[in-house]
């Protein structure tokens, strides 16, 4: 591991200012990322700037009923708190099942956000990665990518975004905000992560040597009645091959509202716009869901090996929509 320096911030202003001092410097929260991209040679910061002592550790909810979440709260605190578990439950589903109990208690909502999107090729440096290396190629496209893209990818990338929590997220029109030495600025999630293109090292719309203070939620009824469901090819922790978050309005047989998200599907999680589309003012049956979910997928461009993630988000999209359908009808 490369030589590096440390310093420990006391406010954020000072953050993005030693930020500033470091050629290749990083903002260290949890580094349940970085740091294991650090021992592998893949990243080589010259500063960590510690950004765990910031006051930004804070979840609330404001007069309107939008939730504001602290950048440096753990990913453990957000999945137990009260109020995200009865207004987003699909959020906290999909924090637990994000990773170990061990990593959640370490990692940060900003780092999980920030975490690279990634496949083996990126992380073993004697294999080309475009996103590791720009313009060495990409070695998953004639490789192994059976858990690659099927939406949005390039000849440049193939890989996807590995977060759970940043599908539920997606979902609920999450907005980022970041602080810069010129001010204050918020993302919508939806412009956060950029496409691939032929530039897949780019990943995010962040400004250069921006710290991300917190997430917030707008306030959604729809998302109190919400589900995450994660497949994956073993029940302990690990990347999804297939997810959805999914929230819910039901009434009289007509769909009211409802939000649609995937994940292990692209570069960035997904909203599913075009199946919300479909569905909003339409039967609630899984008859509508399938076409809804065919509408989406009609876009997709699944490689040799990774086909069967189509019917595998159809199946899921239908299931949980249906199980939410039951429950709104009780």
């Amino acid at each position: 591991m490369r030589e590096f320096d440390y310093r420990r911030a006391t406010g954020v202003s000072e953050a993005v200012t030693l930020l500033a001092t470091g050629q290749e410097a990083r903002f260290l929260g949890g580094g349940t990322n970085l740091v294991d991209l650090m021992k592998a040679g893949v990243e080589s910061p010259d500063l960590l700037v510690d950004v765990r002592g910031l006051p930004l550790d804070r979840i609330e909810v404001a007069g309107d009923g939008a939730i504001s979440i602290g950048a440096t709260v753990t990913n453990s605190d957000l999945a137990a708190d009260p109020e995200v578990r009865r207004r987003y439950p699909a959020l906290a589903q999909a924090v637990l099942a994000g990773a170990s109990g061990q990593l959640r208690n370490m990692a940060t909502v900003g780092g999980n956000l920030l975490q690279r999107t990634r496949c083996g090729y990126f992380g073993d440096i004697t294999q080309p990665c475009n996103k590791r290396e720009p313009g060495s190629g990409c070695a998953a496209l004639a490789g192994e990518h059976h858990n690659h893209a099927i939406f949005g990818w390039s000849e440049h990338c193939v890989a996807t975004h590995p977060s759970d929590m940043g599908v539920a997220l997606t979902a609920f029109d999450a907005v980022v905000s970041v602080h810069t030495l010129d001010g204050d600025q918020e993302l919508p999630l939806s412009d956060f992560y950029l496409p691939v293109g032929d530039t897949p090292h780019r990943e995010t719309a962040l400004p250069p040597g921006a710290l991300i203070t917190g997430i917030t939620i707008p306030a959604a009824p729809v998302a109190a009645r919400s589900r995450y469901r994660k497949v994956r090819e073993r029940a302990s922790y690990a990347f999804a091959n297939g997810s959805i978050a999914a929230a819910l309005d039901v009434e009289d047989g007509t769909v009211r509202d409802v939000r649609l998200a995937f994940g292990a599907v692209a570069s960035r999680p997904w909203r599913a716009r075009a199946a919300e589309r479909a569905l909003i003012g339409g039967p609630a049956t899984a008859e509508a869901y399938a076409a809804a979910a065919d509408a989406e997928l009609a876009a997709a461009r699944p490689l040799p090996h990774n086909g069967y993630k189509v019917p595998l988000i159809r199946n899921l999209v239908v299931d949980v929509l249906t199980e939410l359908t039951q429950e709104t009808t009780r």
